[in-house]
């Protein structure tokens, strides 16, 4: 892989920040707008506007190679590859969207993003060393990895 590790899990963790952002709005909630004081819309300007425009600018900062390697591990860890397909997801992965200036917006919206990414890096051998977790505990979970959690906690 031309990307390194330590780039893939501070991805990681930003996305996780970005995950959490996401599940603290509600939109079937059945709120009504005026009555909650438009807290979904003032949500909008907070920090965590932030942690999106950083985890952006750490996907632009990326050459061609890692955005490949990147957007290879999601397709690994999405199970649309297996890890001895490497090359193949490498090269669609150039194909599509690693190229593309879009490819922020697309991770964006990628559901489980951070999780996607921990099991590709898993699949190619490459897991969560003891020195990360200590950092992917303080940051916040997603919402899969909590249900995860509690299920295996039965």
């Amino acid at each position: 892989m031309d990307i390194a590790i330590d780039k893939v899990r501070a991805l990681i963790v930003e996305a996780r920040r970005l995950d959490v952002k996401d599940g603290d709005n509600d939109p079937q909630s059945g709120s009504d707008a005026m009555d909650d004081r438009n807290v979904d819309a003032l949500s909008a300007s907070d920090p965590d506007e932030a942690s999106e425009h950083e985890f952006r600018g750490m996907i632009a900062g990326l050459n061609i190679d890692e955005r490949a390697d990147l957007l290879a591990l999601v397709y690994v860890g999405r199970g649309d590859f297996e890890a001895g397909e490497w090359e193949a997801a490498r090269a669609l992965a150039l194909e599509r969207d690693a190229a593309s200036l879009h490819l922020g917006n697309y991770l964006v919206a990628t559901p489980n993003l951070p999780d996607l990414l921990g099991e590709g890096l898993a699949a190619m051998g490459q897991g969560l060393d003891d020195e990360s977790h200590g950092s992917e505990e303080a940051a916040p979970r997603s919402g899969v990895e909590i249900h995860r959690l509690k299920r295996s906690e039965r």
